[in-house]
């Protein structure tokens, strides 16, 4: 906004000084407090300003005589003053600037001077406020005493600060920090623990640890001869690629693992061959400037990594296991007995250089690994060796999917065999799919090899006994459903060891109709069936049996001839050593002893055994099963020259996974000897077998034979002397 002054009438906004706006008077300035300390110089005088104060001082100078007339018309003045003009004008001050301009063209002009330009009705211009300069600021000094003061105060702060860290370092911590200075120049090194061997009975190996080492890499050393180095390891190293040599020795950081488990006399190869090529390198640098010189291949290191072999290849590869690269178990019992056969590994902490090397004589310190505990299994690896070729050999004549043969001491229960075939053999590649245990992992319904289980809890029960005689259709109805024997046949007189004998499903359910259900199933599960084997081996299957005790009439029918339910290998095993062990059952056990690293051997405990039928039925059973052996039976095929073989042949359906419909078979033979005085107990299971007759006799009894007889003249078992038993089969 514009300031007004006086008596002056405001402007028009957007007027121009002119007729209407003649220029505002210059005020005068304000006395200034420091106009009597300093003078602003004159500002010098411009033609403008000269012309308006001759105008002004012609104009004083004409209105001085006539004073009378000044004095009259001071009144109209005034009037006019107070007046405002349009446009916001003083009438005064332009009458005065008119006047002047009048008298200033009266005046006359003398000759040869030159003709002055007369004052143009110009607006006065506004004076600019000129800023005055304040005048400086004098510093003013304080007081010293308070100067002294502060200063103190902060040194005081800033000590008290370095005191305090000082007291935390050397008082109330300082191992810590120790600590962490320490790791600064320490390097820390795995010292790996032995893993423990797993042998046989005999103490014959058959997965143990053996010396090797793993390649290490630093790549601020290898990466300028990555490629060369790669291409040495690469052909001697099967496990890696050329491609991932070259990106470990190329990447960050300072270390990089090449390759694990490398046996010795690999890497001394590639040591010969590292050094053979520095040679070349060192002859073709002679002569070249230092910065023209090719690099010496250096920057590879070892460290311990021992690797597991299995010095018997595929020999009880199913139930050993494997290990991984980082020497933990995968597999079996490397899998199952981990914790204790790999121990516990130790440290050193070395001091080293910029560069990671280790400082000869300097300070380290060293924990000491704990070796794993052995384990000797009850498996005899001569005896398994020749179960595992024979079961083999009969996949393969059969063209079955696959076999299984168990071998079980009858008084301990300790397995001395426990075969499958297909195996593999694990210092070979081999596929995951190979990583099973059939024996214990596969379940299957066991057909009439169930029925010794279920003649024998007859027996004990008094419902039978080797007088019983029973008159066996071809067929029988079981809640509107029709069971019949595997070959056709009308009625037909047998008696229970005729039953047994001629494996007949019909005479089975007969004699098992006679005792209730919830006893009938009290006595299978005392057998085992239903109930993991207490081998603890990791993947076991426990197999199937219907809970509860109330059964329907068909459920009771099926499982008595053994459809209904599903086993296991060592399972039926385990049930068929019962009737040999007079009625008692023993838990099996495949895990002998346990021996640490100082030569302790501990027995590896299992469970009590426990009785499941009196002695007399289980010899009254034992006399049936002779009868399937002898040339009227079904497995004439089992019999061995001197001595006398009790057994039962199993011919089961099973289940297509493909369709879930029963179209498949299993095949089975199971038995002991000498019958008189039972030793061993072996079991035979072949799966689908589709070439041939089948039949658990024909086709599971000639591998028991073979194994059966393996078995007794290792272990120096004598003939008794026995002749077969002269047990009527019909009436």
């Amino acid at each position: 906004m514009t300031d007004r002054r006086g008596n002056e009438p405001p402007r028009k906004r957007g007027a121009t000084p002119g007729r209407d706006n003649p220029p505002r008077k210059a005020q005068p300035r304000r006395p200034s407090t420091t106009d009597s300390v300093r003078t602003t110089p004159p500002r010098p005088e411009s033609t403008r300003d000269r012309l308006l104060r001759k105008a002004r001082e012609e104009e004083q100078a004409a209105s001085r005589p006539v004073k009378k007339a000044a004095a009259k018309k001071a009144p109209a003045k005034k009037a006019a003053a107070k007046r405002p003009a349009p446009g916001g004008a003083a009438p005064r001050k332009q009458a005065s600037v008119k006047g002047a301009a009048k008298k200033t063209a009266k005046r006359p002009v003398k000759k040869g001077a030159a003709r002055k330009r007369p004052p143009q009705n110009r607006p006065q211009p506004r004076p600019k406020k000129r800023r005055v300069p304040k005048a400086p600021r004098m510093l003013r000094l304080g007081r010293p005493a308070v100067r002294l003061r502060v200063t103190f105060g902060v040194m005081a702060f800033v000590l008290s600060l370095f005191a305090g860290r000082l007291v935390l370092l050397q008082g109330v911590d300082p191992d810590s920090y120790a600590q962490a200075a320490t790791r600064e120049n320490t390097k820390p090194f795995i010292l790996h623990a032995t893993r423990g061997a797993i042998t046989d009975r005999n103490g014959v190996e058959l997965a143990v640890s053996e010396d090797a080492v793993a390649i290490t890499a630093d790549p601020t050393q290898t990466k300028p001869v990555a490629q060369q180095l790669a291409s040495i390891i690469a052909p001697k190293v099967t496990t890696t690629t050329y491609a991932k040599l070259v990106a470990a020795m190329t990447g960050k950081g300072r270390f990089a693992y090449l390759a694990h488990q490398v046996p010795p006399t690999t890497w001394s190869a590639i040591q010969a061959e590292i050094k053979t090529a520095n040679a070349t390198i060192t002859q073709q640098n002679k002569g070249k400037p230092q910065d023209q010189a090719a690099p010496l291949l250096a920057g590879l290191y070892t460290e311990d990594d021992p690797i597991r072999s299995h010095p018997n290849g595929s020999v009880a590869a199913t139930v050993v296991g494997v290990t991984g690269a980082d020497g933990k178990g995968l597999s079996g019992l490397e899998y199952g007995l981990n914790d204790k056969l790999s121990g516990h590994d130790g440290k050193a902490m070395y001091e080293v250089d910029t560069k990671g090397n280790k400082i000869p004589n300097a300070n380290h310190t060293v924990e000491e690994p704990k070796p794993g505990v052995g384990v000797q299994l009850t498996l005899d690896r001569d005896l398994q060796y020749f179960a595992e070729k024979r079961i083999e050999e009969a996949v393969k004549q059969y063209k079955a999917s696959s076999g299984t043969v168990i071998v079980e001491d009858v008084k301990s229960g300790e397995l001395l065999a426990m075969a499958n075939y297909p195996t593999f053999d694990p210092n070979k590649p081999y596929k995951p799919s190979d990583l099973n245990n059939p024996a214990l992992e596969r379940t299957y319904e066991p057909g009439s090899v169930q029925k010794v289980a279920t003649m024998a809890a007859l027996a004990d029960a008094g419902l039978i006994d080797l007088n019983t005689k029973l008159r066996v259709p071809g067929s029988i109805e079981v809640q509107r459903r029709k069971i019949k024997d595997h070959w056709d046949h009308g009625p037909l007189n047998l008696t229970i060891a005729g039953v047994v004998a001629k494996s007949s499903n019909v005479g089975t359910i007969m004699a098992a109709q006679q005792m209730r259900i919830p006893q009938f199933v009290k006595y299978l599960h005392d057998f085992g069936f239903g109930q993991p084997t207490g081998l603890n081996f990791p993947g076991e299957s426990n197999g199937k049996l219907m809970d509860g005790d109330e059964w329907p009439e068909i459920t009771r029918s099926n499982v008595a001839f053994g459809q209904g339910l599903s086993v296991n290998a060592v399972q039926m095993t385990a049930a068929v050593n019962t009737v040999a062990n007079g009625g008692v059952y023993v838990p099996p056990k495949l895990v002998r002893n346990y021996v640490d690293a100082n030569g302790t051997v501990v027995p590896n405990q299992t469970a009590a055994p426990h009785r499941v039928v009196s002695e007399k039925a289980a010899k009254e059973v034992a006399t049936m099963m002779e009868a399937v052996t002898a040339k009227k039976g079904t497995a004439p095929q089992a019999a061995i020259d001197g001595y006398l073989v009790a057994g039962k042949t199993g011919t089961a359906q099973e289940v297509d996974s493909a369709c879930s419909c029963y179209r498949k078979w299993a095949t089975s033979f199971a038995g002991f000897a000498p019958a008189d005085n039972p030793r061993f107990v072996t079991y035979v299971v072949l799966h689908d077998p589709s070439d041939g007759v089948r039949g658990g006799g024909l086709q599971g009894g000639p591998v028991f034979r073979d194994v059966m007889s393996y078995a007794l003249q290792k272990y120096v078992v004598p003939p008794t002397g026995a002749k077969q038993p002269n047990v009527p089969i019909t009436w």
